[in-house]
């Protein structure tokens, strides 16, 4: 498992945003407070219990079960819902469609404009942005958490850290030095990205092997998707149809359903995977949706 993971918390330092803004008094606790690391009662002061929604909780990560797999996913605000952007290569049709609206993450009361799950997927981003010490020692924590209850129930635990958002886990450091792939290299990791760049190197075997990504398509990424089917990695693709009833192939490749499970690193090379719109992504009209009639 992973080597030094030891939390050090006497001094935690306050890092800036990148961005020259004025904090408000809610960021001013993010980056000034440490009873957070005390337990759940720190935790809800920044509106969220956990940083990983354990498994069980997500209906597509959950019915990796059926495969003896027990994900454990993390929700950002995607795009820049947050006032930090995460996700680099958003294009205007998968911002309106983000999964984020779908299931509880798209309910909201009468008379509100927002619920408790998207204030926990803000305050997930701006801690990570406003204070990636504090974050980091969390984010050890939460697998280490998630790899011990999926082992319990004799499953095999796996993670997927952009469950809407895009960053390039690869680089990004952890206390210790390492990479968060680095630190746990006994467990899968896996995500969706719209990076190009990332989906060829993950392909052709540059990035650590417990890291499997998938190429998202969107409107206006047709060359990407080209360039990445032709470096051997897998893309996905939305269409608009209902639930497991996907068409038989898209741009001459095989159409697997991608909504039997979340388990994409099990897929076969040389795939489209098919997901049926959901949320605000069954009105799409940009053409993020593929309509399965123009599918080839």
């Amino acid at each position: 498992m992973a080597p030094n993971t030891t939390a050090h918390t006497e001094s935690l330092p306050i890092i800036a945003p990148r961005s020259q803004t004025i904090l408000s008094a809610s960021d001013m606790a993010i980056v000034t407070a440490t009873e957070i690391l005390s337990g759940k009662a720190g935790y809800r002061q920044f509106g969220f219990v956990e940083l990983l929604t354990p498994d069980g909780y997500n209906p597509k990560t959950k019915k990796g079960r059926a495969r003896g797999y027990s994900t454990a996913i993390m929700h950002f605000a995607p795009a820049n819902l947050s006032g930090f952007d995460v996700c680099q290569y958003a294009t205007d049709g998968c911002t309106a469609s983000c999964l984020n609206t779908a299931g509880h993450g798209g309910i909201v009361k009468a008379g509100e404009v927002t619920n408790d799950v998207q204030r926990a997927r803000i305050a997930r981003t701006r801690l990570f942005f406003l204070n990636r010490y504090l974050f980091n020692i969390l984010l050890v924590r939460a697998i280490e958490t998630h790899i011990r209850r999926a082992r319990a129930k004799g499953l095999i635990p796996v993670v997927r850290l952009n469950g809407t958002s895009d960053l390039p886990w690869e680089k990004l450091r952890l206390n210790n030095g390492r990479t968060v792939l680095e630190t746990f290299p006994d467990i899968t990791f896996y995500d969706y990205t719209k990076h190009p760049k990332r989906a060829i190197a993950n392909a052709t075997g540059q990035h650590p092997a417990n890291y499997s990504l998938t190429f998202s398509r969107a409107e206006s990424n047709h060359a990407d998707v080209d360039r990445v089917l032709a470096a051997g990695g897998n893309v996905a693709a939305v269409f608009k149809s209902k639930l497991h009833s996907l068409p038989a192939t898209y741009a001459g490749l095989p159409v697997i359903d991608g909504d039997n499970d979340d388990l994409r690193f099990l897929d076969p090379a040389g795939v489209i995977v098919g997901l049926a719109a959901k949320g605000r992504g069954k009105r799409d009209t940009s053409g993020f949706v593929i309509i399965p009639a123009r599918a080839a």
